[in-house]
């Protein structure tokens, strides 16, 4: 579910988006959209009559607004599946995952024993300026207990969150504090980050830059042109762009992206919808990084507007693209506002690559069970791990600017694929990180040993600490107190593995993702060929 903003719109194309939006009220008196005569006309559709009827005339007294939310959504699940009907209840969370920001009390938490358990504190938030810290476990909001079965994330962020300026009063544990320690916490603007991490890779006397791109919000763009611009005062002349696991989200933020990268007249993408007469977005020529050697790292969860900016820079020839098949979304959403404060994310247009292709995975309308299944069909075909495996629904011939044949429907196919590595998985090892028990240790163990681990202001210092410790053995106790049974010829193949991932997790506990990043992508195979090909 993407937002599409069209920089003009036609006479026709306002007066249909407002009509829509008419037509799918929610109020019990919407009307139908009928054309006759040259002109729009709203009548009462049998739906809405029937709600009428409902409310005046039924037995018993019924919400008829609860109804209405009911109907709408399982009306758009019968489209197609970005297409969603949002509750006014909803819609504010919904929202700010892709805004710039949001109100809070500017804290990263985890879940753990039905206890909410701090793990960072973000800097310059509320929840800094009045004492809370990181290893802290909220017991209770408002002077009401805030633990038990039925706790979970949707709830807490529901709690903590609100309007800005408005106070909540948390009681916390600390360890070595013998009672609960109150803090009333006045909320404010929390910064909803897209860029994960920025960071010099070294290889030889080359300087790559490395910019982790989680989402594409209303910030992204100015995040990112600040990262590129750090990276190369420092010293960096190549580029590594990591939408891995980027769901996508605002499409002119990806447009802004790659306009940095690109000729002036390079096409970057285009759209065309039933009411929407086709628009293009091409590149004006005034991006600061046109000849700057690129890689884009893309991967299964790579959806929309990544597949956007991966598709531009792989049919205009401008940069390699490594990793895995993209998720395959190529439907464009625009938000349409109800009276009540709900509203509908209704496809409205297919964008398309330079090259023509449009990367949409087939499915079928009101089948969303099936499309969400279709990553899980790749996995048991092997296409995680082979390139040969990899099948598109589309079977034109689609050309790059330089001739290179590429494919549509179904997902961005990297230049240079690499598949998962195995290598030193085991039962044991994908058990506990199933289990999610390696962030369970993780965090257990930064919290016993916060002090010590506290002292470290580097990953690299802190990571050599860890090793010293040998945390392997520890962690196999845990995960048999949680009732995995050791197996020491799988733990033994599997300690490298299992040593980067928690060390990890405990870097970031202590320096969150400026330390976590750059000590996983130093090994991760898809980095790794990133680096090698820009070395070449």
């Amino acid at each position: 579910m993407k937002k599409y903003l069209l920089p003009t719109f036609t006479v026709i194309a306002v007066a249909l988006g407002l009509v829509i939006g008419m037509a799918l009220t929610q109020k019990a008196n919407a009307q139908r959209i009928v054309y006759q005569n040259g002109q729009w006309h709203l009548e009462q559709s049998k739906v809405d009559r029937m709600l009428q009827l409902m409310e005046a005339a039924y037995v018993d007294s019924i919400n008829v607004d609860s109804i209405t939310d009911e109907v709408l959504t399982e009306l758009v699940q019968r489209l197609d599946p970005h297409s969603a009907y949002i509750p006014k209840e909803d819609l504010e969370m919904v929202n700010s995952e892709l805004a710039g920001s949001f109100s809070g009390i500017g804290v990263q938490f985890t879940i753990q024993q039905d206890t909410v358990r701090i793990v960072a504190v973000i800097a310059g938030g509320p929840s800094e300026g009045v004492g809370v810290l990181a290893g802290d476990k909220i017991v209770m909001v408002d002077d009401s207990n805030f633990v038990g079965m039925k706790m979970n994330n949707e709830k807490v962020m529901k709690t903590l969150r609100g309007p800005k300026g408005t106070q909540v009063k948390l009681g916390v544990l600390r360890a070595g504090a013998p009672d609960i320690l109150s803090f009333n916490i006045v909320r404010g603007d929390i910064p909803v980050t897209s860029v994960d991490a920025k960071f010099i890779i070294e290889s030889g006397k080359k300087k790559i830059g490395f910019i982790r791109v989680n989402k594409f919000g209303e910030s992204t763009y100015k995040e990112f042109i600040s990262a590129l611009a750090d990276l190369n005062a420092k010293g960096a002349t190549e580029f590594i762009i990591d939408l891995r696991e980027n769901s996508g989200g605002y499409m002119e933020q990806a447009i802004k992206m790659a306009n940095e990268f690109l000729s002036r007249g390079d096409m970057i993408v285009y759209s065309q919808g039933r009411a929407y007469p086709r628009y293009e977005a091409r590149a004006n020529g005034g991006g600061r990084f046109k000849e700057t050697p690129l890689v884009v790292l893309i991967d299964d969860f790579s959806a929309s507007a990544s597949e956007i900016f991966a598709g531009a820079m792989q049919d205009n020839d401008r940069a390699q693209i490594i990793g895995r098949r993209s998720f395959g979304k190529g439907l464009v959403q625009q938000q349409l506002p109800f009276d009540d404060g709900s509203a509908v994310r209704l496809t409205v247009a297919r964008y398309y690559t330079p090259s023509g292709r449009c990367i949409q995975k087939p499915y079928t309308l009101g089948e969303q069970s099936d499309y969400q299944k279709e990553l899980m069909e790749r996995f048991e075909h092997g296409e995680f791990y082979s390139a040969d495996s990899v099948h598109f629904a589309d079977t034109t011939t689609y050309r790059t600017k330089g001739g290179r044949i590429v494919h549509g429907g179904g997902g961005i196919m990297p230049d240079v694929f690499v598949g998962r590595d195995t290598t030193l998985n085991t039962p044991w090892y994908n058990q506990c990180v199933n289990l999610a028990y390696t962030y369970q240790f993780a965090y257990r163990y930064t919290d016993q040993n916060r002090k010590e681990l506290s002292k470290f202001k580097d990953w690299q210092s802190l990571e050599k600490y860890l090793l010293k410790q040998d945390i392997i053995p520890q962690f196999v106790a845990f995960a048999k107190d949680k009732g995995v049974e050791p197996n020491q010829a799988e733990i033994q193949k599997s300690r490298p593995l299992m040593t980067r991932l928690l060390n990890a997790y405990i870097v970031r506990n202590i320096l969150g993702d400026d330390g976590f990043f750059p000590l996983f992508e130093r090994d991760d195979e898809i980095t790794k060929r990133a680096v090698e090909e820009l070395t070449k």
